[in-house]
């Protein structure tokens, strides 16, 4: 829920200065004291707040910044100029590998929050792992954005669930004006070429009204850093007739082709309010290769069937077959508003819709057991995200003589309701064939479809209500307080506060630091979908069921199962902020974040015909046909310490402008309670996967028409496994530095060419020693890219 105060708008008090805190690009032009001074309205709801006067640590990272980097998703943008924020690729990770998983602070992907114009982005309808279900950043389409906020602080009590790590404000253009890009990148080894394109226009409407078009398109190739399987390599020296790919299988990027478009608009009504609205609307087509199903060792998938006289499978696929996962996505989003001001009293009323479906395929696979009568093509079926949400926010600025300024006072109100479906795929896709009474593997191979079984429709209902406080309580002391109650139809209600306070030491030098509780409430996604498979048991020739049930499935129920209850914070932030005459600025800001009750899969449990005769007994339906199966449970607690740094120096050096930037985070988690902490492996995982030391540092020169961008991007050792036959093993990754180097060069402000290379060096992090029987040359775990370098050319426009 935001505020009127949360968008600029025709009543800003201050204007926005289009300069990025931690990103590597140029500066406006124009002198600035600080950086710091830039206007933020993402964290507070008080009109004219900058970074430097804020009560929370907030990064700004300006539209400039963004499209100085070669990729074309969001969230990889913001994970290369944010230490503290990462993005893994995952490849050969079913869903993952395209909605791929963003951590703020170490801490889970949905445990962040989105807004668009401030206002909620909805989730993607793909549940990640640990069954996190999280908004996807690819689906705003970039060249549309005008900066990012990215507020570093809890903030359930001021945005309601999500925001326990921080909220991420995208903020879209309204600027007038016609302007184009277009763009070619390729790896250093010749593949994952990308083209860019994109086109923007924006309109006056009405008297200081805006109407802004954004179309934006990009296509990307496949990667492979992959070496031939050992297993292939020995299949192909036994059977030196057949052609044997090399490889077999590819570990890279997937082939993923984007189309997006965005509308920003706002226009006076009659001098007393503005009509406001937005849209983004993006269409994805992805593919990529899963594991390699070799003839010699896989008699579940190859064997003889006496249900299939005569048939042999090799004689459709003799070399084996690389089964090829695709996704086909569409992401709408659209919200519409009135919003106005009377006095000392703002108000904003609004509705917004979003809308994320995804749709998987599988190609070049079989289900065995329907032996000559399966397709090799399927349709798996759709996952669907809706939201609908109501809003209605006012701020109040009340003159009380015993304060230095007005009391801000906002207060609003919210209705949202949550929609999670599952369609069913292609019969063939999960059925269970006559083949699989003699042993034959069912279901599409390599990814099961959605059965009937899994298929619904499931809706959660909830109300909020806020108040947040912020006071200049002197000239040097402001404090804020922040009060949300929200009740959910699925599990009852909640409340949650938040303290913050900020004293001037100086005018240049300032100390701040807030106390907040938070929350995220499981979706229902997360509360009600199944990821199950059937197969036959070749003893009894009884049809089992495995897999993942929901909580509140009766037999989970009966095994020990509750229902999910919402994930609880409480968080505590520190710091100091600067800014001098002479450029230099900056903060540095500690924090400690409890996580209690965080969501996780149960440990399997074997149902054995003991308990199956239980279940039976006490007539749980469809009980007779499960034998493993698992749920999503409050499972565990952590506690994630870390220390964020941000400093910048920006003037005048000789016939041009010198920014120099840098940004450190130390993130530390700790499982303090729960399941994970009883298995070593689990708790080691999770605590050192991804790197305790982060930190990025940039330099921009701008001297006439030309610009030179450099940039230094750090990530410290982390940890990763493998588990074999004997145990798991263990491997540890050094701490590794990419630069980027760019240059451009701008004719008559009306065309702009920039060459650059990010990983100009072309390096490559420690090899996966243990992960190498598969062909993986680098660990699919990597909290970075592994592709090498990447070299681009750009051409933008402007009108």
């Amino acid at each position: 829920m935001q505020s009127y105060n949360l968008r600029r708008s025709l009543y800003a008090t201050a204007a926005f200065v289009a300069t990025s805190v931690i990103a590597g690009s140029a500066l406006a032009q124009t002198e600035v004291a600080s950086i710091v001074d830039e206007v933020i309205v993402t964290g507070t709801r008080e009109a004219g707040r900058t970074q430097f006067d804020t009560l929370a640590p907030v990064d700004v990272l300006s539209g400039e910044s963004i499209q100085a980097a070669a990729t074309p998703q969001l969230g990889e943008n913001l994970a290369q100029q944010i230490p503290s924020f990462i993005v893994q690729r995952l490849p050969t990770s079913d869903g993952l590998q395209f909605v791929r998983p963003a951590t703020l602070r170490n801490l889970s992907p949905d445990q962040t929050l989105v807004l668009v114009n401030g206002k909620r982005f909805h989730r993607s309808a793909f549940l990640g792992s640990r069954g996190a279900q999280s908004a996807d950043l690819a689906q705003i389409p970039s060249y549309a954005v005008e900066r990012i906020e990215v507020l570093r602080d809890g903030a359930s009590a001021q945005y309601g669930s999500d925001a326990i790590a921080g909220v991420i404000n995208v903020i879209l253009k309204d600027d007038i004006g016609v302007s184009g890009f277009a763009q070619l990148g390729q790896f250093s080894e010749g593949d994952g070429t990308t083209y860019r394109a994109g086109a923007r226009a924006g309109l006056g409407l009405g008297e200081g009204g805006h109407l802004a078009f954004t179309a934006e398109w990009s296509d990307a190739e496949e990667t492979s850093r992959t070496r031939q399987r050992q297993d292939a390599i020995d299949f192909a020296a036994a059977n030196p007739g057949l052609t044997v790919p090399d490889p077999v299988q590819r570990w890279g990027n997937p082939e993923l082709e984007t189309h997006s478009l965005a509308v920003d608009m706002a226009a006076p009504v009659m001098d007393m309010a503005e009509l406001y609205g937005f849209a983004t609307f993006t269409k994805t087509e992805g593919w990529n290769d899963i594991n390699w199903r070799n003839p010699a060792t896989n008699p579940a998938i190859f064997g003889p069937s006496t249900a299939f006289p005569g048939f042999n499978l090799r004689s459709i696929y003799p070399a084996g077959f690389t089964p090829i996962e695709g996704i086909k996505g569409e992401d709408y989003q659209t919200a519409a508003g009135l919003r106005g001001e009377r006095g000392d009293f703002t108000w904003d009323v609004s509705a917004s819709v979003g809308r994320n479906r995804s749709q998987f395929l599988l190609n070049n696979s079989i289900n065995a057991s329907l032996g000559p009568n399966s397709p090799t093509d399927f349709n798996l079926g759709q996952l669907v995200q809706e939201e609908f949400n109501l809003n209605a926010d006012g701020v109040y600025r009340m003159n009380m003589a015993a304060l230095a300024a007005p009391l801000n006072i906002a207060f609003g109100a919210e209705r949202r309701v949550e929609t999670y479906k599952i369609k069913t795929g292609d019969e063939a896709s999960y059925a269970v064939g006559p083949g699989a009474a003699t042993g034959l593997a069912p279901n599409a191979n390599g990814f099961p479809g959605f059965s009937d079984i899994q298929a619904g429709e499931w809706e959660q209902e909830s109300y909020a209500a806020y108040v947040d406080v912020e006071a200049q309580l002197t000239e040097r002391w402001s404090g804020g307080v922040a009060v949300r109650y929200e009740d959910f139809s699925e599990f009852g209600d909640t409340v949650n506060g938040k303290v913050a306070t900020r004293f001037e030491i100086t005018p240049n030098l300032a100390v701040r630091g807030s106390y907040s509780t938070g929350f995220r409430a499981p979706t229902p996604g997360q509360l009600n979908s199944t990821s199950t498979s059937q197969g036959l048991d070749t003893v009894t020739l009884q049809l089992f069921t495995a897999g993942r049930l929901s909580p509140t499935n009766p037999v989970a129920v009966f095994l020990g199962a509750e229902p999910l209850e919402p994930e609880e914070s409480e968080s505590f932030t520190a710091g100091l902020t600067w800014r001098t005459d002479y450029g230099l600025s900056g903060s540095i800001d500690a924090y400690q974040i409890d996580v209690s009750d965080r969501f996780s899969t149960s440990a399997s449990i074997t149902v054995t015909p003991a308990i199956r005769a239980q279940l039976v007994a006490a007539g749980v339906p469809g009980a007779s046909s499960f034998t493993r199966v698992n749920w999503f449970a409050n499972d565990f607690d952590t506690r994630t310490r870390g220390v964020d740094v941000v400093g910048a120096y920006d003037r005048a050096l000789g016939a041009g402008r010198l920014n120099l930037t840098a940004a450190y985070n130390y993130n530390e988690t700790e499982v303090t309670a729960g399941s994970i902490s009883a298995s070593a492996t689990q708790k080691r995982l999770f605590e050192e996967s991804r790197p305790q030391h982060n930190a990025t540092a940039s330099a921009t020169y701008g001297f006439g028409p030309f610009e030179v961008v450099g940039r230094a991007r750090y990530y410290g050792e982390w940890t990763d496994s493998t588990g074999n036959s004997t145990g798991d093993i263990f491997q540890s990754f050094g701490a590794i530095t990419f630069f980027d180097l760019s240059a451009s060069y701008a004719f008559a402000d009306r065309a702009t060419v920039r060459v650059g290379a990010e990983n100009i060096f072309d390096k490559y992090p420690d090899e996966a020693v243990f992960q190498a029987s598969r062909g993986l040359v680098y660990s699919r775990n990597s909290p970075y890219d592994t592709n090498g370098a990447m070299y681009y050319v750009r051409l933008d426009v402007n009108f």
